[in-house]
C-alpha cells in the first residue's frame, strides 16, 4: 500500500490562541486563562490525549467486524502528568513533556473475554498515535525567517 501523507497548518492568532486547520476542519488550541490563554479551546497536550483515546476508539471500530468482536461500547480515559516547571522555567532535569500517560480502554462485548482480550492487544498494536508516542518518530523540521512587516 502507498504511504499517506497527513498535513495540517497552526496559525498563532490573539493571545495563545491557535487555529490548527486540517482538511477545511479547524480546531482552536489555547491555554487556560491561568496560562494567560483565554480559555476557548483545548491546550496542546489536552489535544494529545484525546488524539490518543480517538485514535484507539477509531481503531477498535475499525478492527472490530474483521476480528468478529461484538463491540457494542468502546471508551478510552487518557490522563497525563507533567511537571510545569520544564515547559514555563525552563528547570535543568525536567522534561517539559508528560513523564507518564496513563489510558484505561472500557470495552462491552457479547463476544468471549479471551477474544476480547486479544482484540484489545491488536487495537493497542496497530493505534498510528499510539505507536507514534511508543515507539518515537523522527522529527524534521525546517524554519523559514520572514523580514519585514505583514502588508494586509
Amino acid at each position: 500500500m502507498a504511504l499517506h501523507t497527513f498535513r495540517a497548518e497552526s496559525v498563532l492568532e490573539e493571545g495563545m490562541a491557535v487555529a490548527n486547520t486540517v482538511r477545511g476542519f479547524t480546531l482552536t488550541a489555547d491555554e487556560p486563562k491561568t496560562m494567560r490563554g483565554t480559555d476557548t479551546g483545548m491546550n496542546p497536550v489536552e489535544m494529545l490525549l484525546c488524539a490518543l483515546g480517538s485514535c484507539l476508539c477509531i481503531t477498535a471500530r475499525f478492527l472490530a467486524r474483521p476480528s468478529r468482536i461484538d463491540l457494542q461500547e468502546f471508551r478510552v480515559s487518557v490522563e497525563g502528568t507533567l511537571d510545569p516547571d520544564g515547559f514555563i522555567r525552563g528547570k535543568e532535569g525536567v522534561r517539559p513533556g508528560y513523564q507518564e500517560i496513563r489510558m484505561t480502554m472500557t470495552i462491552r462485548s457479547s463476544s468471549p473475554r479471551e477474544e476480547v482480550e486479544a482484540f484489545l492487544g491488536l487495537v493497542r498494536a496497530r493505534c498510528p498515535v499510539s505507536d507514534s508516542l511508543l515507539k518515537g518518530v523522527p522529527v524534521r523540521e525546517e524554519a523559514e525567517i520572514l523580514d519585514g512587516e505583514i502588508s494586509r
